[in-house]
């Protein structure tokens, strides 16, 4: 999708080459465009990052769309779209009020209707978002610029719930598509951020493409994570999905990419041995694997056998299957980020100390019959793949029949949303990680929450007392009895086996010295990127 201004410049520019060649100008090599090539984590398959909580989607979405809040280094909420806003003294009534140049890749204003009807769909989806929206007595436009939020009773995340820094982010779409089911995809891509999606060269499995948009204003400040001003500072940005971990290493080698998001830790020191490429961890709050089970299907619908898998786990082993050099990983005992200021090990006695020998006779008193646990294996990216196969052992090992089918991650981020039995396409075990910040409290941490198939993230765990604790803590002000709600809400996630933890990782990333720019984040954005 192009804004109407890019299409004007292009009949524009067509007509100055055809002049420049009657005058015999070299008008091609004046306009040359700089393009910066990425090889990112994944193959972008699914598009909507509301739809889906995917990391690649959520990148996709920071290119093209943009926030009312966003997140600076410190994970402070900071306006972004926003320009003024007010609360009332009751704290019940939050005011917002759009900056002035907001306009989507259609030409057409951004309007607070808009961002209205986005708020909505992600607070449909979001589990943040969910817990937020069940206090919002009334969400309405009070004219083009002015967004009116009135809330049922005081609460302590309004700010952090609106300006999240990853799935699901709540960005902003034109009011006819985010009045889009929020179980369904948008059938367009257009948002208000500075680069475009240019759909007609998106080739699923190979290549896509992001234009510059000219339209776009940044805010006036330096660039603080996902804050600050969003400056585009190349045309075009290609991401390139090479799978082949040998191929992608030779292209960044070669030069015929820039940066590679996700090198596997075993060849860094190969790209270490090359002075035009640098190795660098951008992310100062690291990873956390997710082992998530089905509890909607046996085996797993027996939260004995989810206890059972929680204590074969040794995360040691997983780490050294999956990441290799001890610089890059450590042991983390907690549900919540570790280092974060709610990390607690409340209730988590069998993550900690649990061994494989109580994990067999766990099984064998919870009676497990022998169904098969279809396990789901993302092939293509390393630490998944290799978290798969210990996965995989550490089952059998203990006594679980395993079934473990192989795909591309995007194969599988389609395929998790199924909740048909596995017998029917379904599935038991996947694996996935989250970044520091989306786990560093128990709302924000979308994995904890206990809403059943209509609320809960795949996997579906259904625990009203869970999710009342989880209320209390967004609805808490004083720290010290968030900070006491938060062990109880980690020892109940202990509990029912809301996931298992196989240990944080820092994954460093590469990229030619001909590339300045990148943001401290725990997400990789691409604005401010400049390319010499």
């Amino acid at each position: 999708m192009v804004s109407i201004t890019r299409r004007r410049f292009g009949v524009l520019t067509a007509a100055a080459v055809a002049l420049g060649a009657a005058l015999g100008l070299n008008v091609h090599a004046a306009q040359a465009e700089t393009v910066l090539r990425v090889i990112p984590h994944a193959d972008l398959k699914n598009v909507d990052p509301i739809w889906t909580t995917a990391y690649i989607t959520r990148n996709h979405g920071y290119m093209v769309y943009d926030t009312l809040f966003a997140m600076n280094e410190n994970l402070e909420p900071q306006p972004q779209m926003v320009d003024t806003w007010t609360v009332s003294d009751d704290k019940l009534t939050w005011t917002f009020v759009l900056r002035d140049g907001l306009m989507w890749h259609n030409g057409e204003p951004v309007t607070a209707e808009d961002c209205v009807a986005s708020l909505k769909r992600w607070g449909a989806r979001d589990g943040m978002g969910q817990k937020l929206m069940d206090v919002v007595a009334s969400l309405e436009a009070a004219d083009d610029k002015t967004i009116v939020m009135t809330l049922s009773e005081p609460y302590g995340l309004v700010l952090e719930s609106i300006g999240k820094i990853s799935s699901n982010v709540p960005f902003m779409m034109p009011k006819a598509l985010a009045e889009t089911d929020p179980f369904e995809q948008v059938p367009e891509i257009i948002g208000s951020g500075p680069y475009i999606f240019s759909a007609d060269e998106w080739v699923p499995g190979s290549k896509v493409v992001y234009l510059k948009n000219e339209e776009y204003v940044p805010r006036d400040e330096p660039p603080s994570a996902a804050a600050g001003g969003k400056v585009a500072k190349v045309d075009r940005v290609e991401w390139l999905y090479i799978p082949d971990q040998t191929t992608a290493l030779n292209a960044l080698l070669n030069g015929e990419v820039d940066y590679w998001e996700n090198p596997p830790v075993d060849l860094v020191p190969l790209l270490q041995q090359n002075e035009n490429i640098v190795v660098e961890v951008l992310d100062p709050l690291g990873n956390q694997g997710m082992l998530r089970m089905n509890h909607l299907h046996p085996p797993f619908d027996n939260a004995e056998l989810r206890q059972a898998v929680v204590a074969a786990v040794d995360q040691e082993t997983y780490m050294k299957a999956a990441i290799g050099d001890p610089q890059y990983y450590s042991v983390c005992n907690s549900l919540y980020a570790c280092g974060s200021p709610l990390e607690t090990r409340a209730g988590a006695e069998l993550m900690v100390e649990g061994t494989k020998d109580q994990a067999r006779q766990m099984l064998e008193e919870a009676g497990y019959d022998g169904t098969p646990v279809v396990l789901l294996q993302a092939t293509d990216i390393p630490v998944l793949n290799a978290a798969s196969l210990v996965t995989a052992q550490t089952l059998r090992d203990i006594g679980f029949e395993v079934d473990m089918q192989a795909m591309d991650w995007a194969t599988l981020t389609s395929r998790r949303a199924v909740q048909d039995p596995p017998s029917d396409g379904g599935w038991n075990v996947f694996h996935t990680w989250w970044i520091g910040g989306d786990i560093s409290n128990p709302v924000t941490h979308t994995g904890m929450s206990a809403g059943g198939t209509e609320r809960a993230w795949f996997g579906w765990p259904d625990d009203p007392k869970l999710e009342e604790l989880r209320d209390a803590f967004s609805k808490e002000t004083d720290p010290v009895k968030q900070k006491a709600l938060a062990d109880e809400i980690h020892a109940r996630a202990m509990t029912i086996v809301t996931h298992a933890n196989f240990g944080t990782w820092f994954n460093p990333v590469a990229y030619r010295d001909n590339i300045s720019g990148l943001i401290k984040s725990p997400v990789q954005f691409f604005w401010n990127v400049a390319k010499q």
